[in-house]
């Protein structure tokens, strides 16, 4: 039985950019509902770094032979003490729609000029692989907040992340260009190098 890979997640915008940016991996890449797990981790850690290794090698556990992917990402904001950092996804309560955290934070940083509106997207990938090793990397990218929700594309915080050297948010990036740019495009490729050495 070939290898596949289990991504430790349930969200399907995240499973979409995923699947595109393993896709020359050759191996099938199954969310966790896909292969039948369906399990809430509790992410305790204090870094993107531990909450993704918490959740590959949690799922690790009931996965069978197979390699699981996790990644923990979020919004560091420097001008609110990196906030919302790890806590990005349950900001302002889990239900909260986008939406509504997007403009909480313009809000929290009215009246603040471009050179203090520095920020990232951070994205730390973890591997527990069917050997018991595990592997994390880290991809970021640097932008700004912008002054306003814009762009269709992307999901989560990108309509907000606004990149200076191409005048827009990642939400107005076609999906190639922002999985190019992109935090998570970033330490996925990191972790598909790690993973293509060991397979």
């Amino acid at each position: 039985m070939e290898p596949k890979i289990i991504f430790a997640t349930g969200n399907e915008n995240k499973m979409k950019e995923i699947c595109m940016i393993l896709s020359d991996l050759g191996m099938p890449i199954q969310a966790m509902k896909e292969a039948g797990i369906d399990v809430d981790v509790v992410e305790d850690g204090s870094t993107f770094e531990e909450n993704a290794l918490i959740k590959a090698t949690e799922i690790a556990k009931i996965a069978g032979n197979c390699i699981v992917l996790a990644d923990d990402s979020g919004l560091e904001i420097d001008y609110l003490n990196k906030e919302p950092g790890i806590y990005s996804a349950r900001y302002a309560g889990v239900d909260t729609s986008y939406d509504i955290k997007n403009n909480m934070l313009l809000d929290r940083l009215k009246g603040v000029p471009d050179e203090k509106r520095t920020a990232r997207f951070v994205c730390a990938v973890a591997a527990a692989f069917p050997d018991g090793t595990t592997e994390v990397v880290r991809g970021t990218i640097e932008g700004r907040i912008g002054y306003e929700i814009a762009g269709e594309h992307g999901f989560g915080y990108d309509p907000i992340f606004y990149l200076p050297e191409y005048g827009c948010t990642t939400a107005e990036l076609d999906p190639e260009k922002k999985n190019e740019l992109s935090h998570r495009g970033k330490a996925l490729r990191a972790m598909r190098e790690i993973m293509e050495k060991k397979l």
